[in-house]
């Protein structure tokens, strides 16, 4: 800004004392410096310094001029560092798909996280079953997403990336005083006992249907559900069997007595997706970056 220039060379003329010490500083010719103090006095219609053998020494007005013009550099110099800042401010909207509970997928810990690194973004949240996560992501309807998988299975997806956050298992649950129909705890077995299923959308169906593939067995059917809330809820009432993450199914044989079948466990992953052609984008790699501080890195499966 021209007028700001103008301002720099009094200002700097005022401390050193030197035109040519000034176009030094300022990194101009010193006719350059003589012409903007010239230009400025003529515009004001003042004379700001007088010559000395010594050097150029302010006037009466230079004096009185010289604190609102430090304070005009330093607002404008304020004025610019803002303006700098906010072409690396991260703006926008990151949609990411969530599923299960929020305190099993650390969603607080991370949206936190999220917000303190990149204050400006904006997140939208749409819950739903793994399947739906990963279709929605795959589409682009979704910027990234937890899903549930075997542990290094991946999406299955070549368009999407993922990065696998934890791992856990999930336990065959039933009601109370179940203990003697699950004696027997071959697949073949367990799939001629009523089961509580869910959408084919779902981990808990893709878990079962690897499970039960070597013996080709097929579950018995009796209900279908597409929330753990509703399904932990048919199991206590007695209605059949069905699949429960560590932490819910050691809660529930304590607090409301379901049987858990011994040595049965089936293992999962829990990652985080995206579309590998979208990795770079700014919100995305915010999202990406953010995971390292909420779960200790297992290193990326792909």
């Amino acid at each position: 800004m021209q007028e700001y220039a103008t301002l720099r060379a009094f200002v700097t003329v005022a401390h050193t004392g030197s035109v040519s010490r000034a176009a030094e500083q300022l990194h101009l010719t010193q006719p350059a410096v003589s012409l903007k103090l010239k230009q400025l006095q003529q515009h004001l219609g003042l004379t700001l310094f007088t010559r000395r053998p010594q050097g150029l020494t302010l006037t009466a007005d230079g004096y009185a001029l010289l604190p609102a013009a430090e304070n005009a550099l330093a607002s404008a110099l304020a004025f610019e560092q803002t303006a700098s800042a906010l072409h690396s401010t991260l703006r926008g909207k990151l949609r990411i798909g969530t599923i299960v509970d929020p305190e099993f997928i650390r969603l607080g810990g991370f949206l936190s996280r999220l917000m303190a690194r990149a204050p400006q973004l904006e997140t939208e949240l749409h819950h739903g079953m793994s399947g739906n996560v990963l279709s929605k992501v795959e589409q682009g309807e979704l910027d990234v997403g937890f899903f549930l998988a075997t542990p290094g299975e991946g999406t299955g997806r070549p368009a999407l990336d993922w990065r696998e956050l934890t791992h856990f298992h999930y336990h065959v649950v039933a009601p109370p005083g179940w203990e003697a129909k699950l004696v027997d705890t071959r697949w073949e077995t367990l799939a001629q006992l009523p089961w509580i299923v869910t959408p084919t959308v779902s981990a808990h169906s893709r878990l079962l249907e690897r499970a039960l593939a070597d013996s080709g067995a097929i579950p018995r059917r009796v209900a279908q559900v597409d929330q753990e809330v509703c399904m932990l809820d048919l199991v206590r009432a007695g209605v059949g069997l069905s699949l429960a993450r560590d932490a819910l199914a050691m809660a529930e044989r304590q607090e409301s007595g379901l049987t858990v079948a011994d040595n049965v466990r089936l293992p999962c992953a829990l990652s985080l997706i995206w579309r590998s052609d979208r990795a770079t984008e700014p919100t995305i790699k915010a999202a990406l970056d953010t995971l390292d501080t909420v779960w200790p890195q297992r290193g990326r499966s792909r």
